[in-house]
């Protein structure tokens, strides 16, 4: 197990492997469709929370909250944000994308040598939450599932799925598969 504490480094990201088991400790920020629009517009109005995301971590996540407590976090597909993510990676910096199911191809060229992709299990949302605390929300008219949340995290368990050497478990899972499903037909 490795334990990785926010802010990261880009030295601490070249080091990871596909299938390394990770615990990060320290700040990460939801982002889902609407946010990651948000963060792309070239708009000088509230740039506060474009620059605290810089060199962050991004969690694909619509959590659910209750008085400002977290009552579930799982991870939602990531695959969706694709389009968005090559020029997110570049332009804020980003050093880890937390989300579930993978990411396209193109995103998988833009973390070369910047950031990881880490997988979050599906279904483990108050699993995940036991390990977060609210340390503040932004554009909270996105609604509660789209809004930016900053959590403070400790010992938050992932998988890189995806390297900064654009290695991809992914890639990995469906070579192997078709590499079985060959060998059943014929």
């Amino acid at each position: 197990m490795i334990r990785l504490t926010t802010p990261l480094k880009t030295e601490d990201i070249i080091k990871l492997n596909v299938g390394d088991k990770i615990l990060i400790s320290g700040t990460i920020f939801t982002a889902r469709d609407k946010v990651h629009l948000f963060l792309l517009e070239k708009s000088e109005k509230e740039q506060n929370i474009r620059t605290k995301i810089n060199n962050g971590i991004i969690y694909h996540c619509g959590p659910i909250i209750k008085n400002n407590q977290v009552i579930s976090a799982g991870p939602t597909t990531s695959n969706r944000m694709s389009l968005y993510t090559p020029q997110l990676i570049e332009e804020h910096n980003i050093k880890a994308i937390i989300g579930k199911g993978g990411m396209s191809k193109e995103v998988k060229e833009a973390l070369k040598g910047k950031a990881v992709y880490l997988s979050a299990v599906g279904g483990a949302g108050v699993l995940y939450a036991n390990s977060m605390k609210v340390k503040s929300t932004y554009k909270k008219e996105f609604g509660m599932a789209e809004a930016i949340w900053e959590f403070e995290v400790k010992d938050f368990p992932v998988i890189v799925s995806i390297d900064a050497k654009g290695n991809s478990l992914y890639d990995k899972v469906y070579n192997k598969s078709k590499e079985v499903y060959e060998e059943l037909i014929k």
